[in-house]
């Protein structure tokens, strides 16, 4: 099995892990879908004799999936890198915007867990909050967020003794 790499890595720093946060986090595309759809829909409802109205809705279809594409592709790229240095978070904001923020392990004081609710319960989400002397890092809407920590504080536990 290869060894994981990514920009930026400097030497003698191994991949710990890498996860994005919940899938949940793209639900705006699909919702930008469904409102595309009923809103090309409408047309056909209100003259179902005019042909030119299911061009239309697959007009309406077609920009619904592009947002959705664009949705997701924003999940996709965005994702968190944790290493036996630190921990990369890689946020996609547009297109062609990127920002990464790095958060060096001996800097972290304390890793906590927080599941808000019924629903997060259900879907298997929640918030890890890591503490620092210069801030906090909040991650919301982390999937499995107790193996998630788990798997933080190992990494932090090991940095400690290295």
């Amino acid at each position: 099995m290869s060894e994981l790499a990514f920009d930026g890595q400097r030497e003698g720093e191994k991949v710990a892990f890498i996860f994005r946060r919940h899938i949940a986090t793209a639900r705006k595309g699909l919702l930008f879908l469904a409102v595309m759809i009923v809103l090309g829909i409408i047309p056909m409802v209100l003259w179902p004799n005019n042909a030119h109205m299911f061009w239309v809705f697959l007009g309406c279809v077609i920009i619904g999936l592009f947002g959705a594409g664009y949705a997701y592709l924003l999940w996709y790229f965005s994702i968190f890198i944790v290493t036996n240095e630190r921990i990369r978070q890689i946020s996609q904001k547009g297109l062609f915007k990127k920002t990464i923020v790095d958060l060096g392990l001996d800097k972290i004081q304390s890793i906590s867990v927080n599941i808000p609710g019924a629903i997060a319960g259900i879907f298997g989400y929640g918030t890890i909050l890591i503490q620092t002397a210069v801030g906090d890092l909040v991650i919301s809407q982390v999937p499995k967020p107790n193996v998630i920590h788990n798997k933080l504080q190992d990494v932090a536990r090991k940095a400690d003794y290295e």
